[in-house]
């Protein structure tokens, strides 16, 4: 039986794709973090949605004006825009993840502290100017994580001779207080969730056609802050849960220390407790012959998952489907009161987030009464 949607609002925000179909950027709880250009916006989720539309429409409506970011942090390098970024939980701060350094950057655009490392380009030891806003060619990147409690930075970073790192920084000055080898990695790109009430950090590393790794560290009963030995030394607690290298990060639970995956070649959604342990499972095939789960999906709420679905006889972009976040049994597809294909973005409070690549127009859904 289909699930219905109801337009919440929708608004035409260049650069929104990125929102939805990108890696999201770390922003406080009710926030989305936006890279546009030279600066990372912070917008609130109910400020930005603020004119909403009748439910009753049979398209999206537009406000008259885009509204203010909360918070605009300007890009220490400007010409690069791959790595990503986090912004703090009280928004007093954002930390970028560079080509060559990761920096923690305040709103009004003063330099906090800056963590030098080597660079993400894909030749090892190749030369450069000497100009730090110099990009050097490639798209690998890596990410940061701000803690919940404001006080560690976990950063996925690359040495001088290509090997890559998770270290672990002092929020206050950037002082590195731990790493931990990741030696298996050839990263094309990462990103990092927290699970919640447990303290675990995740860390997801895409390799292309070469897989997935997908690491965690911290947990129950460990302070996010507090890290073993002085700096260099290896953090206790990174752990490997990439079982069979070819699981991607989807999102996280809001309340509870779960997190969602799906299979590289898109085949199933599998929901996991904090040490990797499958705790429930859907195949796409389940949805239908020639069906394929795509590359985004996550927690409406605490009740129910919306993952975008492929099918290979069809040419306008994923369906949606609405899933019971406990058994990720299927509860329906999504029936909207006009065409929505694409990606989608779970915001974990009851809503969700599609984007129109026509209009450039983003909206926000949630399920209709009754």
């Amino acid at each position: 039986m289909d699930v219905r949607a109801r337009l919440i609002g929708s608004v035409r925000l260049p650069g929104a794709v990125a929102l939805v179909e990108g890696p999201p950027h770390g922003a406080p709880a009710g926030r989305l973090a936006l890279r546009r250009g030279d600066r990372l916006e912070v917008y609130g989720v109910a400020a930005l949605f603020a004119d909403a539309s009748d439910p009753e429409v049979d398209a999206p409506a537009s406000g008259a004006g885009l509204p203010r970011p909360e918070a605009v942090f300007p890009a220490p390098w400007p010409g690069w825009d791959r790595g990503v970024d986090a912004v703090a939980p009280d928004g007093s701060f954002a930390v970028f993840s560079g080509q060559r350094a990761v920096r923690a950057v305040a709103a009004d655009g003063r330099a906090l502290w800056e963590h030098r490392h080597g660079c993400w380009g894909p030749v090892v030891g190749h030369p450069h100017t000497g100009d730090e806003q110099e990009v050097c060619a490639g798209l690998e990147h890596g990410s940061v994580h701000v803690s919940a409690d404001g006080r560690t930075v976990r950063a996925h970073v690359v040495d001088a001779d290509g090997t890559e790192q998770w270290v672990v920084l002092d929020a206050r000055d950037g002082r590195e207080t731990g790493r931990t080898p990741l030696e298996d990695s050839a990263a094309s790109g990462s990103h990092q969730f927290s699970l919640p009430g447990d303290g675990t950090v995740l860390l997801c590393i895409g390799m292309g056609q070469d897989g997935v790794l997908l690491y965690g560290a911290g947990g129950a009963g460990e302070q996010d802050g507090e890290q073993d030995g002085e700096a260099g030394e290896a953090v206790s607690g990174v752990r490997d849960l990439g079982e069979d290298l070819d699981r991607i990060l989807l999102d996280v639970h809001p309340d509870r220390p779960v997190y969602l995956t799906v299979e590289h070649s898109c085949d199933d959604l599998r929901l996991h407790a904090p040490d990797g342990t499958v705790l429930a499972g859907r195949d796409a095939s389940e949805l239908g012959e020639d069906r394929c789960w795509d590359y985004t999906a996550g927690f409406v709420d605490a009740d129910a998952v919306v993952a975008a679905a492929e099918n290979g006889e069809e040419e306008d972009g994923p369906g949606h489907w609405l899933l019971d976040a406990h058994s990720l049994a299927i509860l329906g597809p999504v029936a909207y009161p006009h065409p929505v294909t694409g990606c989608v973005r779970a915001l974990g409070d009851g809503t969700w987030l599609t984007h129109d690549r026509g209009t450039d127009t983003l909206s926000r859904w949630g399920r209709a009464e009754g």
